[in-house]
């Protein structure tokens, strides 16, 4: 509503209260249905807050009705949908922008900026994950499943892969996922929630799942999507990120860039904390390194801005206003309407979100499987004649 390229902002949704409450907060107007929202010749965009496996049909109605479109993480939990809202959006010409954070978050925004300046050389191997325990996700399946929920949440991890995958791979133009094998976590104490016995709508056993993906340009990367697991905070974050030249780890609170010496023989480590870290959690983290892991682990730096990401291109409109997801929802949603604004794509374009999306999915087939390697379909690059937006964040 405060970006300048914004003129006006209805809110609409099912359940009538949740749409009145939302109109109050942010004194907007209710819309009262989706299929009205489509047909209005007012509203030329539409952003996507349904449940999960809805978002790719939403998205198509969208797209066929003429709109613009954001939608939140998952693109699709379907890989025909998300071919499909390929289609529609190479032959309208629409902006598609998925509101991806692993993009913007600081060791994603790093690790794009030192691979492109060479740092790391060839990349060979590295590591990301999403943890979010069910224990941390249940009152939003509560609010949107209703009694039901348990049905809901039991969801393959796989389907909602894009904060492990958009992380490694937003890091290095053009390469995407080749080949996967992937192996699920069937052992659950929440029994009620995971199975094949009913318990979800997804006959899904699965509530961690891993996979190893073979690159296009020969590197290998592991990614993992936990729904029970024993840790809070950081969910999401690269781990481990290797070239044939240069190296990056990150632990809790620490950055680490190894990078080979001039004699070639002997290694230089440094601390590039300061950098990935907000002032005042790194000033804690020098001053009382186990206090700064504790807060860190209650979400300290959540709605903070961060120092590798630059708020140059950031419209004033947005200074102090709350932000969330370790500094990237201004960026988020700044990329959305750029693109709108300027006719080029965000750089969570729909080229790029299904190289995020389709290795979960055809993840989940695998270990399903009981580790059968797959090939992973790919929609290739945008169309030659369109530009993305230059990256913004970082520079």
């Amino acid at each position: 509503k405060a970006h300048p390229v914004v003129e006006k902002v209805y809110v609409c949704d099912q359940i009538r209260e949740r749409a009145e409450e939302y109109s109050k907060d942010f004194d907007v107007e209710i819309i009262d249905t989706f299929e009205e929202a489509l047909a209005s010749e007012e509203i030329n965009a539409v952003a996507i807050f349904t449940p999960r496996t809805t978002h790719g049909q939403n998205v198509i109605k969208s797209l066929k009705a003429g709109k613009h479109v954001y939608s939140s993480v998952p693109c699709a939990t379907d890989i025909d949908e998300i071919i499909e809202i390929e289609r529609l959006v190479r032959e309208t010409r629409l902006t598609y922008s998925m509101g991806e954070t692993g993009y913007y978050r600081p060791p994603a925004i790093f690790c794009r900026r030192e691979y492109r300046k060479g740092t790391f050389g060839k990349f060979t191997y590295g590591e990301a994950q999403y943890n979010h325990d069910i224990r941390n996700m249940e009152g939003s399946f509560r609010s949107s499943g209703g009694e039901d929920w348990k049905k809901f949440a039991g969801i393959p991890p796989m389907w909602y892969p894009t904060h492990s995958t958009a992380m490694i791979l937003s890091t290095m133009p053009g390469v995407y996922a080749k080949k996967v094998v992937a192996l699920g976590f069937a052992g659950s104490p929440r029994t009620d929630i995971y199975g094949t016995e009913g318990q979800n709508i997804y006959n899904n056993p699965f509530s961690n799942t891993t996979m190893l993906l073979e690159l296009s340009n020969g590197g290998i990367a592991r990614l993992c999507e936990n729904r029970c697991i024993g840790w809070v905070a950081p969910e999401t974050y690269i781990a481990q990120y290797y070239g044939t030249d240069g190296g990056y780890e990150f632990s809790v609170a620490r950055h680490s860039l190894c990078t080979w010496k001039e004699d070639g023989k002997t290694t230089k480590m440094v601390d590039v904390s300061a950098e990935l870290q907000p002032k005042d959690v790194m000033d804690n983290i020098n001053e009382n390194y186990e206090d700064a892991i504790q807060k860190i682990a209650e979400g300290a730096g959540w709605g903070e801005t961060y120092p590798i990401q630059s708020r140059a291109r950031l419209p004033r409109e947005y200074d102090g206003m709350v932000n969330g997801h370790n500094g990237t929802h201004h960026f988020i949603i700044d990329d959305f309407c750029r693109a709108y604004e300027t006719g080029k794509l965000s750089p969570t374009n729909i080229w790029a979100v299904a190289r995020y999306n389709i290795p979960g999915l055809t993840a989940q087939k695998s270990a399903l499987a009981g580790g059968v390697p797959m090939d992973v379909i790919d929609l290739g690059d945008p169309p030659a004649d369109w530009e993305v937006l230059p990256d913004g964040v970082s520079d």
